[in-house]
């Protein structure tokens, strides 16, 4: 079978590239052909025997998604006709769905598209001129695949018809084999940290929905020694760290965007995800994979993965609540340790990959 995939791809950073690329690998296993048509990037390549085409136009947040509508489309209809692609799947339902479908409508192929979350609980509610967009790509997607139960519901809200008949979840996944606990302490060496001194860890975009500010309030709330580490990118980036300083805050450390983040979360004693809203939480599943206790907010995907015996959930505007969370892992060696102890088997429940293609 051929399959062409459409969205986010390594070099570019992100969850929904990493869901790709795991999916990716799984079918060329099968012996399927991959193609994946991602955003523009001067070190696109193909890799892991998966066909990577980067497409033309700035790569510029704000237009982006416009050109990458125009020309994604003209590539992919190119890629499909001249390699005779059997399926075509969307990642992210606006732009790579809407290339998906219109792609799909021109060369009358099976077209699949996954909700991400975002897209949903984002994009949806506060671009209204986009709303029509993401209805005619779920109307026309043969089938619409999710990552989790809230993000289903959240579809189901907008009444398209026959959706019920061909919405599906598709977890995400997490590789046990690279996500996995490690004594090295790699990553405190580079950060000068000593071996036995804890980490309190957040790994994403520093944009608003991720809620990272409220972290860097709990940090002046925590009793106990620690270091906030900081691991991501974005437009928030440079508030916060003047947040840091004009508030005075002790031992909190930026990163900034960073490719290993398999060989970081081991090193921390806690991930911490307190976002306003998540379709699902990657990055909590690879923590867990790694033998680490999850703090999370209590909001959707996220109170799905975070059970009892694994971490805590919080209310994202609850400071204190946070505050005490990361206070009783880190001063409470049975609870930490019963943590520790359910992670890993936590993970598993989330590291087989379901290829939605052939049942």
């Amino acid at each position: 079978m051929k399959i062409a995939m459409i969205g986010q791809f390594p070099p570019h950073i992100g969850g929904v590239g990493v869901h790709i690329h795991s999916l990716a690998k799984e079918l060329v296993k099968n012996k399927d052909e991959v193609f994946v048509i991602t955003y523009p990037h001067k070190n696109i390549k193909d890799i892991d025997g998966i066909h990577v085409i980067g497409t033309y136009g700035p790569n510029i947040a704000g237009i982006r998604s416009l050109f990458f509508a125009i020309f994604g489309t003209i590539q992919l209809i190119r890629i499909i006709r001249k390699y005779n692609i059997d399926i075509i799947h969307g990642h992210y339902i606006y732009p790579s769905g809407l290339v998906a479908v219109l792609a799909g409508i021109f060369t009358k192929k099976k077209v699949y598209v996954t909700s991400h979350g975002s897209d949903m609980f984002c994009l949806y509610p506060k671009h209204k001129f986009i709303q029509p967009l993401i209805k005619f790509v779920l109307k026309r997607a043969d089938i619409v695949l999710v990552v989790s139960e809230a993000l289903k519901k959240e579809v189901l809200k907008l009444n398209i018809p026959n959706m019920k008949n061909k919405i599906r979840i598709n977890w995400n996944t997490v590789d046990i084999e690279k996500f996995q606990p490690n004594e090295e302490y790699k990553f405190k060496k580079e950060l000068k940290i000593a071996k036995n001194h804890p980490i309190i860890l957040f790994v994403g975009n520093i944009i608003k929905r991720k809620n990272v500010a409220t972290i860097i309030d709990a940090k002046k709330l925590v009793q106990e020694d620690c270091t906030l580490v900081i691991v991501g990118d974005g437009p928030l980036l440079s508030n916060l760290k003047s947040k840091v300083e004009n508030e005075k805050i002790a031992n909190v450390i930026f990163t900034g965007a960073r490719g290993d983040i398999e060989h970081i979360i081991p090193s921390s004693d806690v991930l911490i995800l307190p976002s306003f809203s998540e379709s699902f939480g990657l990055v909590l599943i690879e923590a867990l994979a790694c033998g680490k206790p999850v703090i999370g907010a209590n909001v959707g995907g996220i109170k799905e993965i975070i059970t009892e015996d694994i971490g805590f959930l919080v209310e994202p505007r609850d400071i204190k609540g946070l505050a005490n969370a990361i206070d009783l892992i880190l001063s409470n060696k049975e609870i930490k340790e019963k943590f520790q102890f359910n992670a890993r088997k936590r993970a598993i429940d989330y590291s087989k990959i379901d290829i939605p293609y052939y049942d």
